[in-house]
């Protein structure tokens, strides 16, 4: 956020413009690019494990090695591709997906892991704020005349616009169990046009007299809020409109709900959703916290992929699995129940659908799993494919307030050999 965004916001601010039934959102939507990737994506799901999943324990076993651990491989639907006991309902759909194995990131402190991740550039590099990749799809394939946001995030606070100012910040929602509350009006029908009708005018005026950018990010702000609440769209937040037996598929919790919600939302246009998970931050007692995580995500993720193929919607969907970074090879000694540390230089990713080739492993670690022997991949390289299979020019330059022109994504070689 530039300086001048910053004070206008904070006036803004304490004028009380961004009121509670607000809080989170400002759901301006923008004016989509022309295709610049060669992919068939239209949507995004990006499910982050928030403190970092270990790669050993998930998705790249090594059961030989030297802090192996207490896990099992076991076979999966991709011919010859193993993954974790602990996610068998996962291990089912691989052949719709992708094990990027070769991983290798230079941020071992979770703030500045997160921000790489989300970004594709580092925290402070250049003395800007960057955009998150669900901010930049919000820039890139945004429809201006939607009246759902571009950019949803559930479970968690996603990394933000950056200076692509507060048009693409993504829509917050704390428990998917709630949706979006206060989107009835509080008055009768007429009475909430002429209130919306009056502060239209107040707000011209404003303008008129003042002529700051954020007033027409605010103005713009309240003219989607209404139109959301004015939405038949807007029926997605709620998953009461979803049979038990549909609900039942995704399991429970909140992830579980986001997981369901997120599908909600890319069936009626929503292009890019983020939900959150935390707890992978296993430094103590990892193999019982992993396994407790491992079947909180196994159902979800399984159901969103079956639920997609069976709604025609997978080729045009891209679910991405990843967090932070991955966990050390071996195993800490300290306490009474051991775990693994931070581990940037060897983990995983998984995705699926969204035009990618399914039953496919990108990258290899060695016998530890401690570094990657083949094709290591940056995060420049996943953020470049996705947008790829958003049809997203990834070396396009946005400008910054001051006409700074920064490029999407810099130094990346996306997975275009798997892209179908």
């Amino acid at each position: 956020m530039t300086d001048k965004t910053r004070r206008d916001f904070l006036k803004l601010s304490a004028a009380g413009v961004f009121a509670p039934t607000l809080s989170g959102w400002l759901p301006v939507l923008a004016a989509a690019a022309p295709a610049g990737g060669k992919g068939k994506a239209k949507s995004v799901i990006l499910l982050w494990m928030d403190g970092g999943p270990s790669h050993k324990d998930t998705f790249d076993l090594k059961p030989d090695s030297k802090g192996a651990g207490e896990f099992k491989p076991i076979k999966t639907a991709a011919a010859g591709v193993e993954i974790s006991e602990h996610l068998p309902k996962i291990a089912g759909v691989m052949n719709h997906g992708t094990i990027v194995r070769g991983m290798s990131t230079p941020e071992g402190a979770h703030q500045r892991a997160k921000y790489y991740g989300h970004t594709g550039y580092r925290e402070g590099q250049g003395g800007l704020i960057y955009p998150s990749i669900g901010s930049l799809v919000s820039k890139e394939k945004g429809r201006p005349d939607a009246s759902m946001p571009n950019f949803v995030s559930i479970g968690g606070r996603s990394y933000g616009s950056g200076f692509l100012g507060p048009k693409h910040q993504p829509l917050q929602i704390t428990d998917p169990a709630r949706g979006v509350e206060d989107l009835q009006a509080a008055v009768a029908g007429g009475q909430f046009d002429s209130r919306v009708g009056l502060l239209d005018k107040m707000e011209k005026a404003f303008h008129r007299e003042y002529q700051a950018d954020a007033i027409t990010d605010h103005a713009t702000t309240y003219q989607r809020a209404v139109k959301l609440m004015q939405s038949r769209e807007a029926k997605a937040f709620d998953l009461s409109q979803e049979s038990q037996s549909a609900r039942g598929k995704y399991g429970t919790g909140r992830f579980a709900d986001g997981v369901l919600m997120a599908r909600r939302l890319v069936e009626v246009g929503v292009p890019f959703v983020e939900v959150s998970l935390g707890g992978w931050d296993t430094h103590q007692d990892n193999f019982t916290r992993v396994k407790s995580l491992s079947e909180q995500i196994d159902a979800p993720i399984a159901a969103l992929v079956a639920d997609l193929k069976e709604r025609g919607l997978l080729d045009s969907t891209l679910v991405v699995w990843m967090g932070d970074f991955g966990r050390t090879p071996g195993i800490n000694a300290r306490g009474a129940k051991p775990g693994r540390d931070h581990y940037p230089r060897a983990w995983s990713l998984a995705m699926w659908g969204g035009g990618m080739r399914g039953g496919a492993v990108v990258g290899k670690t060695d016998k530890e799993g401690a570094a990657v022997v083949d094709r290591p991949t940056t995060a420049q390289d996943y953020l470049a494919t996705v947008c790829e299979l958003m049809g997203i020019d990834y070396t396009k330059k946005n400008e910054t307030p001051t006409a700074r022109p920064i490029q999407i994504v810099e130094k990346a070689k996306p997975f275009t050999d798997l892209i179908v």
